[in-house]
């Protein structure tokens, strides 16, 4: 995982970048002192009679960058970097405090990977573990229990595991935020929310 120091007083945005680029610009950030977040996964990739460890990036096309938006040619300026996520051209910000309760929950030694998007099914709620509060969909199939969390704005899922015993259904629905205040699909401000889903795989 990279990450750069923590600073007080900015907020969180989602930078998108060209394909394969993002390990460049987190690089790049860092140079210019720019607060990111890059969080990866180690997958093994198979090359001629060799198998090879990679790690890459969980949200493939994205990274996460900590800024005052009145300075966002730092972010916009650097190589590789096409733009802020936002609604019709406007960068939007996430909520205070989401993005630190992304990197807890995907710091607690859970295994995570990418997922294909997916947004609809059983709704369930997570009442334990990192994640504790954020809702969900329950896809029944089989093994061990798989959460996948959704981003609605980045369309980008990624999947983590969990136990039978964190999750319980739900039968309220959820509303997309105002845009202004979320750029994700939320249950009382989590970063996820409705756009949560729990499989099991």
């Amino acid at each position: 995982m990279q990450e750069s120091l923590q600073r007080d007083g900015l907020s969180w945005y989602a930078a998108y970048t060209r394909s394969r680029h993002e390990k460049r610009v987190a690089d790049d950030l860092l140079r210019r002192d720019v607060e990111f977040y890059l969080p990866l996964y180690e997958t093994v990739s198979r090359w001629k009679d060799r198998k090879m460890r990679l790690s890459l990036p969980l949200f493939s096309s994205y990274v996460f960058v900590k800024i005052d938006i009145q300075e966002r040619l730092r972010v916009l300026d650097v190589p590789g970097i096409v733009r802020l996520v936002g609604f019709k051209g406007k960068p939007v910000a996430l909520p205070d405090g989401e993005m630190e309760k992304l990197q807890r929950g995907l710091g607690a030694a859970l295994l995570a990977e990418p997922h294909p998007f997916l947004t609809v099914g059983r709704k369930v709620r997570i009442v334990r573990g990192p994640f504790e509060g954020f809702d969900g969909i329950l896809l029944r199939r089989r093994a061990t229990p798989r959460v996948v969390l959704s981003i609605e704005l980045i369309q980008r899922s990624i999947c983590i595991e969990v136990d039978i015993d964190m999750i319980q259904p739900i039968r309220t629905k959820t509303a997309i935020k105002n845009p202004n205040r979320s750029i994700f699909r939320a249950q009382e401000q989590n970063l996820f929310g409705s756009s949560i889903v729990v499989s099991a795989k």
